[in-house]
């Protein structure tokens, strides 16, 4: 049987799946269409203008909804395994649940509000998605090793650890090259004083974006031996 096919381990996946196609779908079609242009556009610019905007919306909506389910999944995993061998105080694990549902809000914001439309709302969702997504990969990181060797394997911590210092190193250049753009639009000319910004932010953007896209995937292992079940009661 396919691994993601085991357990719980489909969510993760098509986590992971949907999230790469929805990147890469929207910057074809905004490349296709001459939105924008090929070297490095921030990835809200491949969200921007119609039909990829409609693209972009739809499955980023789609990924916030399946990063919550696969963050609160995870939760539940730490929780069961923290009561049967005790490593973790428990409320390490419940705020690394809250701020990842506060980044999937951010990735809603972002996915409704575009950045030239509304680019003050749209930044302020792209702040949380990467500001809380970067500090969640870390505190998981922090339990993997606590769990660790009983629920983890060392390896798995330590690549969980790798993207987690790559993606707080990107997200702090990011932003502060961001910061000092003077304007916001699609089309940028190498001659013009905020280009090295915009170049240097972009980066980082792809490079965060994608190392949570990597960290998911790390989850899909532990998945695999996890059935989550949903009781219904009718109370007379």
């Amino acid at each position: 049987m396919l691994c993601f096919l085991r357990g719980m381990a489909f969510v993760p996946f098509l986590l992971v799946t949907w999230s790469s196609a929805a990147f890469i779908i929207s910057y074809v079609v905004a490349v296709l269409s001459g939105h924008v242009n090929p070297f490095l556009p921030y990835i809200s610019d491949t969200g921007t203008t119609p039909p990829e905007s409609g693209i972009f919306g739809f499955m980023i909506n789609f990924s916030a909804f399946l990063g919550a389910a696969t963050m609160y999944t995870r939760y539940k995993i730490v929780e069961k395994q923290n009561q049967t061998s005790y490593f973790s105080t428990p409320v390490f694990n419940l705020v690394s649940l809250v701020l990842g549902l506060v980044g999937c809000i951010g990735m809603g914001i972002v996915a409704n509000f575009q950045e030239l439309a509304v680019p003050v709302v749209h930044d302020g969702g792209a702040l949380l998605a990467f500001v809380c997504g970067v500090v969640y990969t870390l505190l998981q990181s922090i339990i993997s090793y606590k769990s660790c060797p009983q629920w983890n394997s060392l390896s798995t911590c330590h690549v969980r650890l790798a993207i987690s210092a790559i993606s707080c190193a990107a997200v702090v250049p990011m932003i502060a090259c961001a910061s000092l753009i003077s304007i916001t639009k699609l089309e940028w000319n190498p001659k013009e004083k905020d280009y090295i910004y915009h170049v240097v932010s972009a980066i980082c953007e792809w490079t965060v974006a994608f190392g949570f896209i990597f960290y998911f995937l790390t989850f899909i292992h532990d998945f695999q031996s996890v059935t989550l079940r949903i009781s219904t009661e009718i109370n007379d």
